[in-house]
């Protein structure tokens, strides 16, 4: 046995006296039970913190405030502790001494002096039992906290091992697209592969973000705005999957604004995933509605549909996760049982509540939250104006990737807009080209071999004629840490592989490329 579990198996004593507790240990000893003498409070609350399988007082030893000192400490213990307390006193279990100490302490076995020592030894032997099956609880608890951790590292290294792939794969279908304008069926093979790539991205990061939420690893960045732009934002994002099952979407809300104090990002996220949630388990030809109304103190947001309905039983459960409201083996609606869990964590990290409701099998359902009104008066600067167009400018673009398909891909892509691309696929080529291009933004990928894509970064804002290089970091990174690192290096944007058209885009012709 190692020297900690004989450490956990010890049963501290507190007597009157020193000489008391070492009286007591000798008796526990002979009955082959490991014990320690404590003088005091204090040396009792510090060998706990060494490790203790159960502690003997006697109610003289409590007095004076001294079992409150006790009962503060107790008070501490991690979750799954719970000390065994073996308490020895003179009038029996309803003596006020024994209530006290009960009242006090919480976990205590009661022996009435004078006491057997074979009962004492017994009593022992059960708080010894009781605190190995804690100690086991213990252990248990760390392998699960262990096993979380390596299932967040997966998940990020499986995001980042399935973004590596579909980022040329998206770039390709781009590429076929602009090719096959005049060519109907390359034009619709192109958008089959663009559409299948935005799902898949969509999984990856559901994946990612319930891991995060669920793990408190999300930072809401929340302010007082307009919930009926997220509203206008998710009804675009769900377009296609509606227009491609032709379904009607009836939308309702009023024409004042309905001001949150929430994360607008986030609040797109929620509308967004029930929008899908209800397009998926509608039959082609059905109707979606969404409503957005305020009433009282709270938003309202309802999306119900005329679709495959849930079953009773399967109501209560409907946003746990990986849970399918559909429980057949036909699982052609597709999807992992993430989105709903999102929007309920997500809601309620914002002080609101989700509601499903359901007639059952064929009758449609109605998912319902409601979010606080935000505590801001009128909304003024927060009201969305779209952007004027921005012209095409050529840039010229270094891409920086080993994975040679990525780089090839993005660069036939961006060479059709009509900008200069150089290509490199370690960080000593890239550092050579820019010399010889100067380019006025360069394209890194972060998990460069030999000197990352961080690295990289560093050591070109080092170099006083390529500060003004615009740096980009193209990645299957996208955690929050992982923005705030690239940002730290010098990198001004960050995107997350597979990158749209639309963003390269964005980041082509943002002013600080000018």
């Amino acid at each position: 046995m190692s020297a900690e579990a004989d450490v956990e198996r010890r049963v501290l004593v507190l007597a009157p006296t020193l000489r008391d507790a070492l009286n007591t240990s000798r008796i526990l000893g002979k009955a082959g039970i490991s014990t320690y003498a404590c003088g005091d409070v204090e040396g009792v609350c510090k060998e706990i913190s060494n490790g203790a399988g159960a502690l003997v007082i006697t109610e003289e030893t409590l007095a004076g405030g001294r079992a409150a000192r006790l009962a503060a400490y107790l008070r501490d213990q991690p979750q799954w502790s719970d000390l065994p307390i073996i308490a020895v006193t003179r009038g029996g279990p309803d003596s006020a001494a024994a209530i006290h100490v009960m009242e006090t302490l919480g976990n205590v076995i009661l022996l009435e002096r004078p006491v057997r020592i074979g009962t004492f030894a017994t009593a022992a032997r059960t708080a010894l039992r009781e605190r190995a099956r804690q100690y086991e609880l213990r252990r248990l608890l760390a392998q699960l906290h262990e096993t979380d951790r390596r299932k967040d590292v997966f998940l990020a290294m499986l995001a980042h091992e399935l973004r590596n792939p579909l980022a040329p794969i998206r770039n390709a279908s781009e590429i076929f697209r602009h090719a096959g304008r005049h060519d109907q069926v390359l034009s619709r093979a192109a958008d089959i592969v663009g559409r299948q790539v935005a799902l898949l991205s969509r999984l990856v990061d559901d994946l990612l973000d319930v891991s995060r939420i669920t793990q408190g690893k999300v930072q809401l960045r929340r302010t007082a705005f307009d919930l009926r732009t997220s509203i206008t934002q998710a009804v675009e994002t769900a377009g296609p999957l509606l227009q491609r099952k032709r379904q009607r979407l009836t939308l309702r809300q009023p024409s004042q604004p309905l001001i949150v104090d929430a994360d607008a990002a986030r609040m797109t996220q929620v509308v967004g995933n029930l929008l899908n949630n209800a397009a998926k388990y509608t039959p082609e030809g059905g109707h979606v509605r969404l409503s957005a109304r305020q009433f009282g103190a709270s938003v309202f947001v309802r999306v119900s549909d005329d679709g495959v309905g849930i079953a009773p039983h399967m109501l209560p459960s409907v946003f746990d996760l990986f849970t399918q409201a559909d429980d057949s083996l036909d699982h052609r609606q597709g999807g992992l049982g993430i989105g709903l869990t999102l929007v309920r964590s997500i809601v309620e990290m914002h002080g609101g509540r989700v509601r499903a409701r359901s007639a059952g099998r064929g009758c449609g359902s109605c998912f319902l939250f409601y979010l606080p009104v935000s505590r801001v008066g009128e909304h003024d600067g927060n009201r969305e104006t779209e952007a004027p167009a921005t012209a095409r400018i050529a840039r010229r673009v270094l891409l920086v990737d080993d994975n040679v398909d990525a780089v090839e891909s993005l660069a036939m892509l961006l060479r059709s807009a009509g900008h200069e691309v150089a290509t490199a696929y370690d960080a000593p080529s890239a550092l050579r080209l820019i010399e010889e291009c100067k380019p006025e933004l360069a394209v890194l990928d972060i998990g460069l071999p030999g000197m990352d894509g961080y690295g990289l970064a560093r050591e070109i804002r080092n170099r006083p004629h390529l500060r003004d290089v615009v740096l980009v970091a193209l990645t299957g990174y996208g955690k929050v840490e992982d923005r705030m690192r690239s940002r730290e290096v010098g990198f001004a944007h960050h995107l997350v592989k597979p990158a749209s058209v639309g963003e390269l885009h964005r980041v082509l012709t943002t002013p600080a490329c000018g």
